[in-house]
């Protein structure tokens, strides 16, 4: 009998200001810019995720609003959550996981970040959830 394959489950916080501007991080680990997020505790629920995250990422305590989307990274069997928020109070502050943490407009994003990655915050502004499917880097189109 073949093994079920296993996945893990991520959150992240696209927070909003009242300026349509994203509070993203440069991430320490490879240097690449995302929004906030990480691996859900089994301890937890969705939503006490996406406010550790964002927190122990950039040092801002938010409020969730709405899921936008979910998507899928096909190479390593990741299943991302991702939330609207908007911050309640911190300025953001570099971390221990982000070495920068910065509010971009939608076209800094576009130009800074990964298809996949950007993609998230785009779909953030959108009414309805998305949901997509990448390879770490770039969207699959199925």
């Amino acid at each position: 009998m073949a093994s079920t394959p296993k996945h893990s489950v991520s959150v992240a916080g696209v927070v909003v200001d009242d300026q349509n501007r994203v509070l993203v991080i440069r991430r320490d680990d490879n240097g690449h810019w995302e929004p906030p997020g990480g691996v859900l505790e089994l301890n937890e629920s969705i939503e006490e995720g996406v406010r550790r995250e964002v927190f122990e990422e950039t040092g801002v305590a938010i409020e969730v609003e709405r899921l936008t989307g979910v998507y899928k990274n096909i190479t390593h069997g990741i299943v991302a959550l991702v939330f609207r928020c908007i911050a309640i109070h911190g300025d953001g502050h570099p971390t221990n996981e982000a070495r920068e943490v910065r509010w971009m407009s939608t076209d800094e994003v576009q130009d800074s970040m990964d298809p996949a990655f950007a993609v998230r915050i785009l779909d953030a502004f959108s009414d309805e959830p998305q949901i997509r499917t990448h390879d770490g880097v770039n969207l699959v189109h199925s």
